[in-house]
């Protein structure tokens, strides 16, 4: 019992702690330009739908690493290419929900082992699995694939030409090394049961959803993703807590913002302010942020149809689908740092690994 109140002691705490960060105000001012501007060209030029899948990719923007600009540009533009493979995977296996659920499932095991291998900084694996779960709950239309394909590829070179300006701006009176090298980092059977622990729950996470008929099952694999990038078991089960909090106060505000009714510019607008004040806080606290994501996912997912329209019902329907998928994502977090299940998976990988190589040498 005095193991559990010390929990809850440290949580309270942690909820009203902010963490000191170097992050510059330019730089979240810079990702909600390139989530912002391809929604008001899709405003300007009457197709929102096409602003809201552009604007999706314009999150790339968050892979921006503080180094030189030619290794800046190559980390944007290789991570870009990742979300344009991303949405492709995920809208071509739409079809069939069990298919979806599998491939989405495969696709996020190689997603997380590939940026482990890259030793890829936080957010990691995220927005690729995030663009895939979307894509895999889009209606199936073979005939506009390459159209919507098209679309996330020009949000995601807007966000490269913002980048390059801006990296030729800030680093204009800086020195690199002249030779930077891309560390890759060899991955153990430690990133092997992480990826295929990820990917489990990722996969069951929104077959979850399309076998309760969710309106966004989508919601799901999200909120266990998020939940997913604790780095111990007390991390994530904090960010569990701290992602449902912060949701249920989130969800208030965007009843509060929903319930203003804004025009389709209204909306463009309030989704660029709500995304340079995410990007602000995420680095400081993660409850706080997730109190304005919240809002943001909601306008980003809703605003091409009539559902803002019903403040009531979708507040209470998002708040049951990210519920389900935070709960699904600590239990994910579980398995995942279970250490008697991790050594006993680990020694068998190896054991498979040193079967595989004897074969294939005789």
């Amino acid at each position: 019992m005095s193991d559990f109140l010390e929990i809850v002691k440290a949580e309270a705490k942690s909820l009203l702690t902010l963490k000191k960060t170097e992050r510059l105000w330019h730089v979240p001012l810079l990702a909600s330009l390139c989530v912002g501007l391809p929604l008001l060209v899709g405003y300007f030029t009457d197709r929102l739908d096409y602003g809201l899948l552009s604007c999706m990719a314009g999150l790339v923007i968050l892979y921006l690493p503080t180094t030189s600009v030619a290794r800046r540009m190559i980390t944007l533009l290789s991570c870009s290419f990742g979300f344009m493979i991303s949405f492709t995977i995920g809208v071509l296996f739409s079809f069939n929900p069990y298919i979806s659920a599998l491939v989405l499932g495969l696709f996020t095991v190689g997603v997380h082992w590939v940026v482990r291998y890259f030793d890829m900084k936080p957010p990691g694996s995220f927005f690729f699995v995030m663009i895939a779960s979307i894509a895999s709950c889009m209606p199936f239309d073979f005939d506009v694939v390459p159209l919507k394909v098209g679309l996330v590829g020009m949000g995601a070179m807007l966000a490269c030409l913002l980048a390059l300006f801006y990296s030729i701006f800030i680093t204009k009176n800086r020195q690199f090394a002249k030779d930077e090298l891309i560390l890759l980092k060899k991955n153990s059977t430690a990133a092997i049961f992480e990826s295929l622990i990820i990917g489990t729950f990722i996969g069951l996470s929104l077959l979850t959803g399309k076998l309760l008929e969710l309106t966004n099952p989508y919601w799901l694999p999200i909120s266990c993703m998020a939940v997913l990038q604790g780095v111990s078991l007390q991390h994530v089960w904090s960010r569990s807590f701290q992602r449902i909090l912060g949701t249920f106060i989130g969800l208030g505000l965007a009843w509060g913002l929903v319930s203003l009714h804004f025009d389709a510019l209204g909306i463009c607008l309030t989704i660029m302010i709500l995304q340079f004040i995410i990007e602000m806080l995420v680095v400081r606290h993660y409850g706080l942020a997730v109190i304005f994501i919240t809002p943001l996912t909601i306008f980003l997912a809703e605003a091409g149809g009539t559902a803002l329209n019903h403040a009531n019902d979708l507040i209470e329907t998002r708040f049951f689908d990210i519920l389900i998928g935070s709960l699904i994502g600590a239990i994910a977090g579980y398995f995942l740092y279970h250490e008697k299940l991790r050594r006993t998976t680990e020694r068998q990988i190896r054991k498979t690994k040193v079967s595989f190589w004897l074969k294939k040498r005789n």
